[in-house]
């Protein structure tokens, strides 16, 4: 396999990107997918995982993994920039792919301790760098890693402290962060068999209906239909 030198103007979102069209391709059986995967991981199956997609861009680079090769790109593009801003985007959208990628109480626990970890972690330097509306956001994703991993009780202290801060600073927020708030509201009392459950998922479904954004609009209907309820 050739080996790659990193990108002067290499950025981590995009290498990110590039995995998942890696694994949609090989999924979808292209060819070029196909031998990009079998030259690094001869023996996986059909379909991948978004890790291993990521694994593959990392040695197509000339590192042994994602972390190392994590590490260089923050180490190439970190002078003069705000450390704990680039933490806590890199971190969240980490987190979200593990989330997007079907995390659950039967993902390895390996998967589930790096995306509950890195979401406390992404929250953490958001709580440095960002505003109250980026800790709030912060909040609710810890809630969402907890709640997929059935960690109930986190999942719902931190749905909780997210709809505080809204009521605190309703000017700080989008009527997104609404419903993404009453999602997670919604879904911890749901997974717990709460008597206001459907009246919470009723509410979650109002107001994701009336974001304002089609796209933000969709995104909103989308995680509302993603399990576990």
């Amino acid at each position: 396999m050739e080996h790659k030198t990193l990108p002067d103007n290499a950025d981590l979102g995009q290498l990110r990107a590039q995995a998942k069209e890696l694994r949609r391709a090989h999924a979808g059986g292209n060819p070029a997918a196909l031998a990009r995967v079998q030259a690094v991981l001869p023996d996986r199956k059909p379909e991948i995982p978004l890790r291993d997609a990521q694994l593959v861009i990392a040695r197509e680079h000339g590192f042994d993994g994602w972390r190392d090769l994590s590490a260089a790109v923050v180490a190439q593009q970190s002078g003069g920039r705000d450390l704990n801003r680039w933490f806590a985007v890199e971190l969240n959208n980490g987190t979200w792919d593990l989330i997007d990628n079907g995390l659950s109480e039967q993902s390895p626990r390996a998967e589930q301790e790096q995306a509950l970890y890195a979401a406390y972690a992404s929250t953490y330097h958001w709580m440095l760098a960002g505003t109250v509306a980026n800790h709030g956001r912060g909040e609710h994703l810890i809630a969402s890693v907890a709640v997929a991993t059935g960690l109930l009780d986190v999942a719902g202290r931190h749905a909780d402290r997210c709809a505080e801060l809204i009521a605190e600073h309703p000017a700080a927020f989008e009527d997104w962060d609404r419903a993404f708030c009453a999602e997670a509201l919604a879904r911890v009392a749901s997974r717990k068999g709460s008597r206001d459950a459907g009246q919470l998922r009723a509410e979650a479904q109002r107001l994701a209906e009336a974001v304002e954004n089609p796209e933000d609009r969709r995104i909103c209907l989308e995680r509302l239909a993603v399990p576990p309820w």
